[in-house]
């Protein structure tokens, strides 16, 4: 039965969540602005570093990072002009657009990710052993809207 009002340790589970998660988010974009980058540009160019040179489908980045397409396109459109990225034509159909890292892409990626990961370490994966990561790692799964397993009641094991 729903209520206008949470319970004492819901609200101490979703007020300590919502607090981390600004804290954290501002000290890894922090650590990130020296290099000019931000982290929704981080986000995008991480994830075409690790499709490698084949680079990825502009609608895929998309909605891997849960922006919308007039968005992205806006975010794509900086991070071509800074010569970060290049869209070019689907290979596969030729309908779709491609984005891949250039060179200076590539160089600033690998000092973003260097940085950010010793950030994250610092700030966030030294604090916890192993079996609270893993105990996250298994909550954020159970709490993932898209997740059809969930929903149909099947889960799996680790």
């Amino acid at each position: 039965m729903a209520t206008d009002r949470l319970r004492d340790l819901e609200q101490e589970a979703w007020g300590g969540f919502l607090y981390t998660h600004e804290r954290l988010w501002r000290a890894l974009e922090a650590g990130l602005a020296p290099l000019n980058v931000s982290m929704a540009e981080y986000s995008v160019l991480s994830l075409l570093y690790e499709a490698g040179p084949q680079g990825m489908r502009m609608t895929e980045l998309a909605q891997r990072r849960l922006m919308s397409s007039g968005g992205f396109t806006r975010l794509a459109d900086r991070l071509q002009s800074r010569g970060l990225i290049e869209r070019r034509r689907s290979a596969i159909d030729g309908r779709g657009l491609d984005a891949t890292l250039t060179a200076d892409g590539r160089a600033l990626i690998r000092r973003a990710r260097r940085r950010h990961h010793a950030d994250l370490r610092e700030l966030f994966f030294d604090r916890l052993d192993d079996e609270r990561l893993r105990a996250l790692a298994e909550t954020w799964a159970l709490l993932d809207p898209d997740d059809s397993a969930r929903e149909t009641g099947k889960t799996s094991s680790p």
